[in-house]
């Protein structure tokens, strides 16, 4: 059984959740609301102490087509960085969908209002990525 963290990156926060690929559930955490880098950098570091994660997850942003875009770079550079600096595998996770599908969710639990779930929300959607990234090693492994 391993831990890992999965992060919904974003310009304004980092959504975060943490799983167990022995159960295939995850959790969202609080999201990074810190826009400098270095504090940004240091709430991961305070979140990989905690958790101990052998592995980390990066949500892929892309247009509906597949095709990449300005944030997509972004991430692929945030998950470089991720690597470079921890030593932890990485993996990027198609993300297409996940910020509607959390935002699907968290209304079902009664949560409204777009702007001010807006955090909780890039949380839950680094949980969906990261229940989705447990989906396809499932199927891969089969």
């Amino acid at each position: 059984m391993s831990t890992l963290l999965s992060f919904d990156f974003g310009l304004a926060r980092i959504g975060v959740a943490v799983g167990e690929t022995e159960t295939g559930h995850a959790h969202p955490l609080a999201p990074i609301a810190e826009e400098a880098n270095a504090a940004r950098f240091a709430a991961i570091e305070k979140l990989l102490a905690e958790w101990k994660p052998s592995a980390l997850v990066v949500g892929l942003p892309t247009h509906l087509d597949g095709s990449e875009h300005a944030m997509t770079v972004r991430c692929r550079r945030f998950a470089n960085q991720l690597h470079g600096r921890y030593g932890l595998p990485v993996s990027l996770v198609d993300e297409r969908l996940s910020s509607a599908e959390a935002e699907g969710r968290l209304s079902e639990a009664g949560h409204h209002g777009w702007r001010k779930q807006k955090p909780r929300l890039d949380s839950a959607a680094a949980q969906i990525i990261l229940l989705q990234y447990f989906e396809s090693a499932k199927h891969a492994a089969t």
